[in-house]
């Protein structure tokens, strides 16, 4: 097949492209450049594009970098500072792969080829002749939750060659190919922001609105913060409070408040329930006629554990997960992603909305 591999310079998109040349398939190499939102150049993207340019060289590949810089800004970017705005947890990496590297690519480069291939832990299914999207082997670095908003025509696109292997043996493929970045971290930051500071970069596009910190069971102020956008509901560390451990709970938006509440089992950071507005499903609907406490299993963060719930649907149109285990900070705007029972496959995601944790 002919395949648009997007490559990062990270050691799990340079073994993609390993097992896709073993594999006999014609390749070319794309590296999706997106520079800083001060127009300047990013240091950590140039690092990446001179290994993609090795790995390139070594398999003999032809290999471009495409600017769709402001196409990230305009859309990922408006995203994420409109929803950390109106005081709700965006997922940037999420739209990341829905408008940019499936959405913009694919129009622009990627529909020229069989398929686009990336590093992602994910699979794929064929199944009664549609596709589906598979979790990961390795279930702590499962991708699918990025992956959750992807259209059908999206997935039906894609694979992903290292889906179904462990980390620990693309590592091992690395060692033994000699790769260069076979030793290389794992990138930890927001798609694309390369070395930036999170806090820094709300800070530059927000600025700061100092407001208090209330201890929510007592009303006793602890402190003051600098804008109900530097916190999301479960968050512990940057609160900058003696006496914890202490978790955002709540926040009030219009009165420019975040209530907090102390200790680590402190059972104002769990809850049960989680209400879905926005429900996309990646191949259809698995239940079009009935949606009535259906098991399912779900995530609500990017974390190795599918948890068990019963799934709704709702008179609304909306949907409700009703979690069989308490879950630990539920924030709207963030996404619920709904899996099978047995966690294979991702069937698709809701977006967490704020009736029980927003005043």
């Amino acid at each position: 097949m002919k395949i648009a591999v997007l490559i990062s310079g990270g050691v799990d998109s340079a073994v993609a492209v390993h097992r896709l040349v073993e594999q006999g398939h014609d390749l070319h190499l794309f590296y999706i450049r997106i520079g800083l939102d001060t127009g300047e150049g990013d240091c950590s993207a140039e690092e990446d594009i001179e290994m993609c340019r090795y790995i390139a060289a070594r398999y003999a590949l032809p290999f471009d970098v495409v600017s769709l810089h402001e196409e990230y800004w305009e859309n990922v970017m408006e995203y994420a500072l409109r929803t950390v705005r109106e005081g709700l947890t965006p997922n940037p990496d999420v739209m990341c792969n829905k408008m940019i590297k499936f959405g913009f690519f694919e129009q622009r480069w990627g529909h020229e080829f069989d398929r686009t291939a990336t590093g992602h832990y994910a699979t794929t299914h064929e199944i009664d002749g549609l596709v589906w999207l598979g979790t990961g082997v390795d279930a702590v670095k499962d991708q699918t939750d990025f992956l959750c908003r992807i259209s059908y025509d999206q997935l039906s696109h894609l694979i992903f060659p290292i889906g179904d292997i462990p980390k620990a043996e693309v590592r091992r493929i690395a060692i033994e190919t000699r790769m260069p970045n076979a030793y290389r971290r794992d990138s930890q930051g927001i798609c694309f922001l390369g070395k930036i500071n999170y806090n820094d970069f709300i800070r530059r596009h927000l600025g700061e609105k100092p407001g208090p910190i209330i201890e929510l069971e007592t009303g006793r102020k602890l402190g003051e913060h600098r804008g109900f956008w530097f916190h999301t509901i479960g968050q512990r560390k940057g609160l900058g409070l003696s006496g914890g451990p202490w978790y955002v709970v709540k926040k009030n938006v219009h009165d420019n408040v975040v209530y907090v509440s102390q200790g680590y089992n402190t059972e104002k950071q769990y809850g049960h329930q989680l209400h879905l507005d926005e429900m996309h499903w990646l191949t259809r609907d698995p239940w079009p006629e009935a949606c009535d406490g259906v098991e399912i299993r779900f995530k609500n963060r990017h974390t190795p554990d599918f948890l068990p719930a019963r799934l709704t649907r709702l008179a609304d149109g909306e949907y409700l997960i009703d979690s069989s285990t308490p879950v630990q900070g539920i924030a709207p705007g963030q996404f619920a992603v709904i899996y099978t029972p047995d966690h294979r496959l991702c069937l698709g995601s809701g977006v967490i909305t704020g009736r029980n944790v927003m005043l």
